[in-house]
């Protein structure tokens, strides 16, 4: 998995001091992000990356849904 593309939607939240992102598909992610999106939090996004691991990706790209 680690390595593999990320191409999901859902809701961005925050959590525990990082952020998420609950999936449309269902189940969560742990986003890793280079800059915080907070025009975004608790809003329905695409987001776009790279699996770092098992439930936590690279954010590449976040745009609103």
């Amino acid at each position: 998995m680690r390595g593999d593309s990320f191409v999901d939607s859902g809701t961005l939240v925050r959590e525990a001091g990082g952020f998420v992102l609950r999936r449309d598909s269902g189940g969560a992610v742990l986003l890793e992000l280079n800059r915080l999106p907070v025009d975004h939090v608790e809003k329905k996004v695409f987001v776009t990356g790279i699996y770092v691991e098992a439930g936590r990706v690279e954010v590449r790209a976040l745009r609103p849904a």
